[in-house]
């Protein structure tokens, strides 16, 4: 296990002036100010560096950009650190320069070019002990001048394989992580993708889900149903609930089976620190908790899994003018500290903002994969999509061909690879198998015996094939228990197989669900109708239309000039904002039940509320900008959610509940509790409302009475939840 240096202790050269990088190319003079505008420039073309302003305007002036940096050596990348917005090196940054320095200094005089070339002839080995002396940058500078057969053929020669309750990673193995998200955590929906996946030999990575509700007492349920069907089953593998860090210490702290501890983190500290609540001292403290008091302290090596993919800092306006691939590789430079079991990369999962179509996001899972390995991590991939942008199956399983030729540990298995919960589209256990079978992988071995002895799969002269009961859902569940299974859970398209693949049936029932919900996204809102319904007075963002709308998100957090002029002062302390956001359709099935329940309730409760507002084209962010100029307490900001595949879950709802930190000692409270000196807002989520999730008058309920615990202690989000957990 590593010794956690102490951030002071990091060597970490002084930010330089910002130099100008010149090259003549066929008589044509190409200038670059800054490293990082060199690489940016460098990198290929991808609509967040395209809108962030740091991609090269022509092919021309890429491939000047990447042979000025073949040239650059190692100690040049060293000696110029990247700094955040005041010219700091910031602390994700000040983590990547812990590296094997007698290393780095033996090829520290070698440039990009001759460390690429060096790369391409050594074995694994040799490319591993490479990556231990190179920082994120380095790594991510790298990158640039690799092309895809590169990439894989790199990737493939390392191999990281780690310790849990099983081996995950070993050569020749393909596993997954069963993802058996549900809208509403409903643990009979749980159970049933659970049994789902396992009947397919899923699930030899982890056991994981993602909670839609992120409070203490959920989340433990949600694991001690996963340790239940673990333990009941004897399958050997190993469990995670991905709420907050912080939610899952004060579970473990309450007994709860906490075996692998996860998080969400960036390649900034800005963004780190003030969007995901998180900081290094957190994860230290935490790394330190699990190695001290962690369910498998006493058999694990590594017990963390993080999460990343590109595009997160660019879209909370937080990547210090860094490009998306870069800053992913400082992710991996900030796991990379922690010795993880899993890291998973979920490039794609945020939309046409970061990556427009299939092309740019599978080159990004392709140069994500070789830079976490280089730098040392045990890398699982998620190339995934959502439906506003141009990213298709058929890319996605593109990418899951290449990234396997390369060497990924392991992808998700999220059932007919539509998330229910989160309303994107990832891997399904049925790829994972079809993938197997293509390129000769097994899975993870302790789990393989226990899925042969289940005749879920069984050897033939060496080979493992698919058994008997591959795919046989009744071997866990009886036909009684499964109908009530079922009922409860959204989505399900049949169980039904062709060789590793959903029957016929099945694959046409899942695309046009999935058809159906991308139409969702380019519904418009039908303003007149609803202002004829409810008194809603109507503002506009500064997105002109539903193509600005979903390309530029930071269009759709602004408003027009006349709009803010209008919007003066009022003495309402709540407010009532309702947008389309990703699906016009979720307003239109929604609102008209959900608004008049929170006005009533709202005067129930002795609470004055302004005249709601109806903002078309509008993004969460918005939100921040209603609350000053009405000087409100507290929005509740309603919010067509992205549509997933589920034809009724195109109507899904979401509601921010978006507190604003007006009292200086509450700022105060709040600014300790996040690490965040500057934060003035808070945010409380409540997602998947529709009659298929939580019903619009259920809804209004729970709104309620989490509007009423909002203000009555002062706080949201994470801080509300551990107040509450306290009292």
């Amino acid at each position: 296990m590593p010794t956690l240096t102490p951030l002071s202790a990091i060597p970490v050269p002084s930010p330089q002036p910002e130099q100008t990088y010149t090259r003549e190319l066929l008589g044509r003079r190409f200038s670059f100010v800054g490293l990082k505008r060199l690489l940016g420039a460098a990198d290929y073309s991808k609509a967040g560096d395209r809108s962030a302003g740091l991609s090269a305007h022509s092919e021309v002036e890429r491939e000047a950009a990447r042979s000025i940096l073949s040239e650059l050596t190692l100690a040049h990348l060293y000696e110029h650190p990247l700094t955040d917005d005041k010219g700091h090196v910031d602390a994700v940054m000040r983590v990547n320069y812990d590296i094997e320095q007698e290393s780095f200094r033996a090829l520290s005089g070698l440039t990009l070019g001759a460390l690429k070339d060096h790369l391409l002839q050594a074995e694994g080995v040799e490319i591993s002990r490479v990556g231990q002396a190179l920082t994120g940058v380095m790594a991510a500078a790298l990158t640039r001048l690799c092309d895809p057969h590169e990439l894989i053929f790199l990737s493939q020669k390392i191999h990281r394989p780690t310790q849990a309750r099983t081996l995950l990673g070993a050569p020749g193995t393909l596993s997954s992580r069963l993802q058996p998200n549900h809208p509403t955590d409903d643990l009979r929906g749980l159970t049933l993708l659970l049994y789902a996946g396992l009947s397919i030999g899923s699930g030899d990575a982890l056991l994981g889900v993602n909670p839609a509700v992120d409070t203490v007492e959920n989340v433990a349920a949600i694991v001690n149903l996963l340790d239940r069907v673990r333990r009941t089953l004897g399958v050997p593998t190993q469990i995670c609930c991905l709420g907050h860090i912080k939610t899952q210490l004060a579970c473990l702290a309450q007994g709860v089976p906490i075996e692998i501890l996860f998080q969400s983190v960036a390649g900034t500290e800005s963004t780190l620190v003030g969007e995901f609540d998180v900081t290094i001292e957190l994860l230290d403290e935490a790394y330190r908790t699990m190695a001290a008091r962690g369910p498998l302290h006493e058999q694990a090596r590594q017990f963390l899994y993080f999460e990343t993919g590109q595009g997160s800092e660019f879209t909370y306006g937080k990547h210090n003018g860094i490009d998306m691939s870069t800053t992913e590789a400082l992710c991996y430079g900030l796991c990379r500290r922690y010795d993880p079991f899993m890291v998973n990369n979920v490039t794609g999962f945020i939309g046409p903002e970061t990556h427009l179509d299939s092309f740019e996001m599978i080159v990004s899972n392709l140069q994500d994969h070789f830079m976490g390995k280089l730098l040392g991590l045990p890398m699982g991939m998620a190339p995934c999509y959502t439906l506003h942008s141009r990213i298709t199956q058929e890319g996605q399983q593109l990418a899951t061909e290449l990234l396997t030729a390369a060497g990924a540990n392991y992808y998700m298995d999220v059932c007919h690879g539509s998330d229910r919960m989160l309303a994107y589209f990832d891997t399904s256990g049925h790829d994972v198998q079809t993938l197997r079978e293509i390129h000769g992988k097994r899975p993870g071995a302790e789990y393989l015996q226990w899925a042969i002895a289940r005749g879920i799969f069984q050897e033939e002269s060496g080979r493992i094939v698919r058994g008997r009961a591959w795919g046989d859902i009744g071997q866990f569940v009886s036909q009684s228990e499964l109908a009530t299974l079922l009922a409860a859970t959204p989505g399900m398209h049949g169980f039904a197989t062709a060789g590793p693949r959903p029957s016929e049936s099945v694959s046409r029932s899942s695309r046009l669900h999935q058809a159906i919900a991308r139409e969702a996204i380019y519904t418009e809102l039908e303003v007149q109708s609803l202002q004829a319904a409810l008194p809603f007075r109507i503002i506009h963002t500064a997105a002109g239309s539903k193509e600005a709308h979903l390309q530029s998100p930071d269009l759709g957090a602004r408003l027009t000039q006349r709009s803010a002029d209008i919007l003066l002062t009022e003495t309402h302390r709540v407010q009532i904002a309702v947008s389309d956001g990703l699906s016009a359709a979720a307003v239109h099935h929604n609102i008209p039940e959900l608004v008049p329940v929170l006005l009533d309730g709202l005067q129930g409760l002795g609470l004055s509320v302004g005249q709601p507002i109806l903002a078309p084209y509008g993004r969460v962010k918005l939100a921040e900008s209603l609350l000053d100029r009405l000087d409100a307490e507290l929005l509740v900001y309603l919010i067509g959610e992205r549509p997933g595949g589920d034809a009724q879950a195109s109507c899904s709802l979401s509601a921010y509940l978006v507190y604003r930190l007006r009292d200086p000692a509450v700022q105060e409270a709040a600014a300790r509790f996040a690490h965040s000196p500057n934060i003035r807002f808070e945010y409380s989520v409540l997602s998947n409302i529709h009659q298929g999730g939580l019903p619009p008058l259920e809804a209004g309920a729970v709104l309620l009475e989490k509007i009423r615990d909002i203000l009555r202690h002062q706080a949201a989000g994470n801080r509300l939840t551990a107040l509450l957990h306290t009292h």
